[in-house]
């Protein structure tokens, strides 16, 4: 049982979370992981390049001149990818690159990652992250506090929260995200992690539990 110490915003320890990888996965797949991550980066391809073939570039089709007894070599029409002014040999289309996956693979891969930080030691909890107002200044004194400055970081929140997400949002490499949207590339792709408690609490419940023989 791997057990981590609770900290508040002014970097007291106030407890400990005893927590095993194995609650939040059975255990940790690399393959399913990859596969994952991979679906989410082919997502966010834009799949928009595109360049005329010879057929859609403006231009006469006729014959530039004779076949035979001028000298050149022969040419066809103006529009013949080895001219300039005319269309692409290979011509870019537009793409969709986007996949598809399973919601409770996707879900069981976000576990996974979250599970990957625990047995790592690259996860930090705080009891709650919460400002009045938003404070660049006093966010960076938090992380700084939690020594989670100075690399990239992943802070999932139980809820949206607007003062905190736009304390964070200046600071490079700090993405603020409730747990309820977390996915397996944010949590992979971040150094650390920074959860609070409630936060964890809720990706321990929505874990799938074996069924009792």
């Amino acid at each position: 049982m791997a057990s981590l110490t609770v900290y508040d915003q002014s970097g007291n320890a106030v407890g400990t979370y005893d927590v095993e990888p194995t609650d939040l996965a059975p255990r940790i797949n690399k393959q399913l992981l990859h596969e994952v991550v991979v679906m989410y980066q082919a997502n966010r391809r834009q799949g928009s390049a595109k360049t005329k073939s010879r057929g859609e570039v403006s231009g006469s089709t006729k014959k530039m001149y004779r076949q035979k007894g001028t000298g050149n070599a022969r040419a066809g029409s103006r529009r013949s990818g080895v001219r300039r002014g005319g269309g692409h040999i290979f011509a870019l289309r537009s793409r969709d690159f986007s996949r598809k996956m399973p919601r409770k693979a996707l879900q069981l891969a976000m576990r996974m990652a979250v599970a990957s930080k625990i047995r790592d030691n690259e996860i930090v909890l705080v009891d709650d992250i919460a400002f009045d107002a938003p404070k660049t200044k006093q966010m960076a004194a938090v992380l700084r506090t939690l020594g989670c400055d100075g690399q990239s970081l992943l802070v999932a929140t139980t809820a949206y929260s607007l003062n905190v997400y736009k304390s964070a949002r200046n600071l490079p490499d700090v993405t603020v995200t409730p747990a309820s949207d977390l996915n397996a590339l944010s949590v992979l792709r971040a150094r650390r992690l920074l959860m609070t408690r409630p936060a964890i609490d809720a990706i321990r419940q929505r874990a799938v539990k074996p069924a009792a023989s």
